[in-house]
């Protein structure tokens, strides 16, 4: 008997009644290999014709691994199957047969060479194991450690429900490990990723230049600055290309997770460090106050600081100006806080914008002298007219 397989399944007609009578009375043995045709296809089995008495059935778990799949999605009635047999004949003459362990054999020569070639292959998870993840693909079962797949190696140990976000996904994994004597292999997630992440990270190199535009993903923060995820590589932006604004932390403009747009500022390929910006042109406040203010303009400052020589007033966001104390009244004051406060709106008179200094003087005293000169004006016109008046 050729590899134990039994032509069974498809009686010829040519044969002999005998021959026929002969057949179907034909034992079977535990692991003999046969052919069968499908007869019935329900929920939980599979019924088989194998061209003797006894009927033969597969159950659900001897049909596939895959715990998800619906019987009638992988056999039909009228389908030609070759089964090995479990166990030869129970109470009620039913023979037990399994199709997984003949498919497992026939794709064990698939994962070997996936194996010897670095093939990607591409495989659902069917169950979760304190040790990692169980996935079934077109080349058979694999076994895919934590440690091979994308979650970040740490000290503490993963727990099964850690592995909870992966069930039912499809993965891309190699086949690094094969155990021809228990027909048990080994797969990497990572491998994939590490691999598709060099070849990404060696494209950017070739291509990356000064000014070039990305939108990346806020990976972490620090006391200096954000790293951003451009996909291939990891930049980072300074805390004070950040925003135009002064800030303490850049936490107050941007939290991980944050989608920013950024550009590269400095390339070192050596040491593989990226500097990134995120502040445009078109939003730094010093162009925006020389295109709309000029010296001499009267505006509304809101107060932000006081110090003992002045206060600190925000003219457009992202520039205060200095109203100096001796710019804060008419009358001396012994500090800014006997006539400001923090939050106070006030008008001023820009009185001196420095670009290259990136500072801006303010005066309400210049506000307050030119209504004292209206007043005496008025004043001395009101005597004229009355002086005149008085002559008549």
């Amino acid at each position: 008997m050729k590899n134990k397989t039994m032509e069974t399944s498809t009686i010829n007609e040519g044969m002999s009644f005998e021959e026929m009578l002969d057949a179907s009375f034909k034992t079977l043995r535990t692991g003999e290999r046969v052919k069968g045709t499908v007869t019935s296809v329900t929920p939980t089995e599979v019924h088989v014709d194998l061209g003797i008495k006894y009927t033969g059935m597969i159950p659900l778990s001897e049909l596939t691994d895959d715990p998800t799949a619906k019987p009638e999605d992988i056999v039909k009635p009228g389908d030609e199957i070759d089964v090995v047999v479990v166990k030869p004949n129970d109470a009620e003459g039913t023979i037990l047969l399994s199709k997984k362990r003949i498919d497992a054999d026939k794709n064990w020569d698939a994962l070997v060479e996936a194996e010897q070639n670095g093939t990607v292959l591409t495989g659902k998870v069917v169950e979760i194991t304190k040790g990692g993840l169980v996935l079934i693909c077109a080349a058979g079962r694999v076994f895919v450690p934590i440690s091979q797949t994308t979650l970040p190696r740490r000290e503490q140990p993963y727990e099964e429900k850690d592995l909870q976000q992966f069930a039912g996904q499809m993965l891309e994994f190699k086949v690094i490990g094969t155990d021809a004597r228990k027909k048990r292999a080994v797969g990497s997630v990572r491998a994939v990723v590490t691999e598709r992440k060099k070849a990404a990270e060696e494209k950017f190199w070739e291509t990356a230049e000064v000014g070039q535009k990305f939108t990346g993903k806020v990976k972490s923060i620090t006391s200096y600055g954000a790293f951003v995820d451009l996909g291939a590589v990891d930049g980072m932006v300074h805390i004070t290309e950040l925003s135009w604004k002064r800030i303490k932390n850049p936490s107050e403009v941007v939290s991980v997770g944050d989608e920013i747009d950024v550009y590269i500022k400095a390339l070192d390929p050596e040491k593989k460090r990226i500097s990134l910006g995120h502040r445009m042109e078109a939003d730094n406040p010093w162009t925006i106050l020389s295109q709309n203010y000029a010296e001499g303009d009267v505006v509304d400052v809101k107060v932000v600081s006081l110090t003992p020589f002045g206060a600190f007033a925000e003219v457009i966001p992202g520039i205060d100006g200095l109203i100096h104390i001796s710019q804060i009244s008419n009358k001396k004051i012994a500090k800014p806080a006997d006539e400001l406060s923090v939050g106070d709106v006030v008008k001023a008179k820009i009185t001196a914008i420095d670009y290259d200094a990136k500072k801006v003087s303010l005066s309400i005293r210049a506000l307050l002298e030119q209504d004292d000169q209206y007043g005496a004006d008025e004043a001395a016109v009101e005597t004229d007219e009355a002086s005149a008046s008085d002559a008549e």
